[in-house]
């Protein structure tokens, strides 16, 4: 039996804990040595106005959390399809490279065999999973993760996207058959860190989109011979859409590229109105929350709402039009993780959340809900203190789970109260 799991139970935020969160929150790479200085937080701008509006907006919903299993090093999961009465069945992985079907109902674990070989290492290893748009028909799934280079270029990595088709779902053994590449990062560099490498499809299947990493090197993110530091749109085998906005017939590196100027994109939706939204770790302050549009350019390393590590400026975005500015910035970070829009289904645990974004905070430890408007506007609207850093969140037909970071990071169901 599943007990409930009360070292997480969460009601309405105080303004106590929401003041020990802004002083002790990390950089956005969640670095540990790396803090936030008195100066950073003179510098709130749009990130003070979400977290006053947190403040002030006492009444919210309250959740206890069930503690359904656990896991070393989880990264992402998704939901596999079920008939009404059944109860959720995810897909969730492991950095160190394991991928396993788990039962919400009675937490166990059935692990997949034929997961190809993974480069283990920093924020590097097994990454996000998603089922392609025509699952009931086929099985098939795309899978993130990290792959090393051969020979002498064996000290690089780069991430990489297979199509998989997922057999034996319903045995004891279930694997990963017929695997097809469908993209990886060029050129693959040395370092382990901003792979990114979450996957979204469209809503209406047709369009896979990638996010690639700068991979701590900065200047990819506006170098258009290179796609990292991008967000790429490809067709559901890999091709290249016509109507991307860089395309060319020579299928240049830049066709994939539907927008540039990233540093680390973990989390990714479409909301309701099919836009696309997506999160960005800025670097010490600047985390951002970006709505996403054709060809745009968002400016990293150019401009950023926070600053260098060694504590030197970058210029805000203020200062250069020409570049796509957040929605909403925070500083200091949330270290955003994942992303997931609320949308009732099977279940309404979270009525008030209805439409919004649902963000997982590692350095923040926290669980954001941010409200969005017609006028393409958004707001942070509650906080929710978790006491653990948070990997990756889900909703599923109403229901949500969250994933802990680290060795014994806990899948927990949000029960409301």
């Amino acid at each position: 039996m599943m007990m409930t799991n009360n070292k997480h139970t969460s009601g309405p935020l105080t303004l106590p804990l929401i003041i020990t969160a802004l002083l002790f929150s990390a950089s956005a790479c969640s670095n540990p040595s790396a803090v936030n200085t008195n100066k950073d937080l003179s510098e709130y701008k749009e990130g003070q106005a979400s977290v006053n509006e947190s403040i002030a907006n006492t009444e919210k919903p309250a959740f206890a959390t069930k503690a359904v299993t656990a896991f070393s090093e989880p990264w992402a999961m998704t939901a596999l399809p079920t008939a009404d009465d059944e109860p959720a069945k995810l897909l969730v992985t492991q950095k160190t490279g394991e991928l396993y079907i788990v039962d919400t109902a009675t937490g166990h674990k059935t692990a997949v065999a034929g997961i190809p070989k993974i480069a283990y290492g920093g924020q590097g290893g097994l990454g996000d999973i998603i089922l392609a748009p025509d699952f009931s028909t086929n099985n098939d799934v795309y899978i993130s993760y990290v792959e090393a280079g051969s020979d002498a270029d064996s000290n690089t990595f780069g991430a990489k996207v297979i199509k998989a088709t997922l057999t034996g779902l319903n045995t004891d053994a279930p694997s990963l058959q017929d695997i097809t590449p469908i993209w990886a990062q060029t050129p693959k560099v040395k370092g382990q860190g901003h792979y990114s490498h979450r996957m979204l499809f469209s809503p209406d299947g047709q369009y896979l989109y990638i996010s690639s990493g700068d991979r701590q090197e900065k200047s990819p993110a506006q170098d258009m011979t290179v796609n990292l530091g991008k967000i790429i749109r490809l067709n559901a085998d890999g091709s290249i859409p016509n109507d991307n906005p860089f395309f060319t017939t020579a299928g240049d590196i830049k066709s994939q590229f539907w927008t540039t100027g990233h540093r680390n994109v973990l989390g990714m939706m479409f909301d309701e109105k099919g836009r696309l939204w997506a999160h960005e770790m800025g670097p010490r302050g600047g985390d951002e929350f970006n709505l996403i549009e054709k060809g745009n350019n968002y400016g990293w390393p150019v401009v950023s709402n926070g600053r260098n590590y060694n504590g030197t400026d970058i210029p805000d975005h203020d200062t250069r039009p020409e570049f796509a500015a957040p929605t909403i910035t925070w500083t200091p970070v949330i270290s955003p993780s994942s992303m997931s829009m609320y949308t009732a289904g099977k279940h309404n645990d979270f009525p008030a959340w209805q439409g919004n974004a649902l963000i997982s905070g590692l350095s923040s430890k926290a669980l954001i809900i941010v409200g969005l408007e017609d006028s393409n506007a958004a707001a942070e609207r509650y906080r929710y203190d978790m006491g653990e850093r948070i990997r990756n969140v889900l909703n599923v037909d109403g229901q949500v789970f969250l994933l802990e970071d680290g060795g014994e990071g806990e899948l927990l169901q949000l029960q409301p109260q």
